[in-house]
């Protein structure tokens, strides 16, 4: 009997059952993790995503069952932590947007509407990438969800795959989230090489004061407008404006602070960890992963190529009033494409100040990775 009780025991062992594949999922989690702690790549999304992919990883620790299906309350209990978290994400990507409406300030884009134009430019990437995918034999819903990693916005690659290519879940959101992380190291080259040193040293003059009034109704009219020409994106541009229309009314400051702070918070940890979870070994070191990871790079490089080019066309058309750094802030990743702007400014010119600049096509980008995630919804959800 003690003979037996000890052969289990080691038999349940982890390290027994630890099979190559997951392996090699545990040392991306650690390397992740070093990124996130060591080199400071946003921390906020990359430990979670490391860690619950790590805890995946590691064999027999249940925590979570990769596609399970819950037919009554009585199986939660066996079906793992990370995995109710997991059958949670259809409404979690809305939360993350009523809480960035929140933390939002729309005031830039108002100011200068022209960088709608450069948040609208910056999605050609997920356009680019969607053609790409079809060309490597992907069906136009794997395409769709392929493609919108370009947007750099995780809660709307998760939105689009869990309706369209729910199979690709693990490997888009995992390259969605990674590379919203990695903003800081991919950006800068790409726009260097497109750009002189003369225009990264261009000085743009201060925005104008936007005033309350403004900020209140441009929430509600781009509800009004953008629902009624597609209605799927309500529930993301829906609450993204709400989140919004929260912060800029001035009677609702608690639900502004709830939003912004404790639930994107709390929203942000169980979907970061649901979303590292589903990157196990044996199903996500496949064919198809490493073709999706190598479309999401070249997506989101073709969105930020494509930012920084009609920049610096409309720098041409203003005359030199335009610095084409901020049109890769054109990509979804809030505010952390904006800063990229900045830091690679001010390399250029300490006296330069592009942040303010740049939020007005950071945050267009928000609405425009949203609207092309809904126009492939529109057109290929029903299929």
């Amino acid at each position: 009997m003690l003979l037996e009780t000890i052969t289990k025991f080691i038999g349940d062992m982890g390290i027994v059952n630890l099979d190559y594949k997951s392996g090699i999922m545990i040392v991306v989690a650690l390397f992740l993790l070093y990124l996130a702690i060591k080199k400071g790549f946003e921390p906020l999304l990359l430990i979670p995503i490391a860690f619950g992919m790590l805890l995946s990883n590691l064999p027999g620790s249940g925590i979570f069952i990769n596609h399970a299906v819950i037919t009554s309350s009585e199986e939660l209990s066996d079906v793992g932590l990370l995995t109710i978290f997991y059958i949670l994400k259809p409404i979690l990507p809305s939360l993350i947007f009523l809480g960035v409406g929140a933390m939002t300030d729309f005031g830039p884009l108002i100011a200068n509407p022209k960088s709608l134009l450069l948040g609208a430019a910056a999605q050609f990437g997920i356009f680019l990438a969607f053609f790409a995918a079809i060309f490597l034999g992907f069906n136009a819903q794997e395409a769709s969800s392929i493609g919108i990693i370009g947007g750099a916005d995780g809660p709307t690659a998760i939105y689009l795959t869990q309706k369209l290519a729910p199979a690709l879940l693990g490997a888009v959101a995992v390259a969605a989230y990674s590379y919203m992380a990695l903003v800081p190291v991919i950006q800068p080259p790409i726009m260097k090489l497109l750009t002189t040193k003369k225009e990264r040293m261009i000085k743009m003059e201060q925005l104008r004061n936007v005033s309350q009034k403004e900020k209140i109704l441009f929430p509600i009219a781009v509800t009004v407008i953008v629902v009624l020409l597609l209605p799927a994106a309500a529930p993301l541009i829906g609450l993204l404006m709400l989140g919004n229309l929260f912060k800029e009314c001035g009677k609702t400051l608690r639900l502004s602070d709830t939003a912004s702070n404790a639930m994107i918070n709390i929203v942000t940890i169980m979907l970061g960890l649901a979303v590292g979870a589903s990157a196990q070994g044996p199903t996500f070191l496949v064919k198809e992963t490493i073709l999706i990871i190598i479309l999401g790079v070249f997506a989101f490089a073709g969105g930020t190529a494509a930012g920084v080019l009609l920049a610096k066309l409309m720098n041409a058309v203003t005359g030199g009033k335009i610095n084409p750094l901020i049109g890769s802030a054109g990509v979804s990743a809030v505010p952390m494409a904006a800063r990229v702007s900045q830091k690679v400014g001010q390399a250029e010119n300490p006296s330069n100040f592009l942040l303010m600049h740049a939020m007005g096509p950071n945050v267009a980008g928000v609405i425009g990775s949203a609207v092309a995630a809904s126009v492939m919804l529109s057109m290929f959800g029903g299929y």
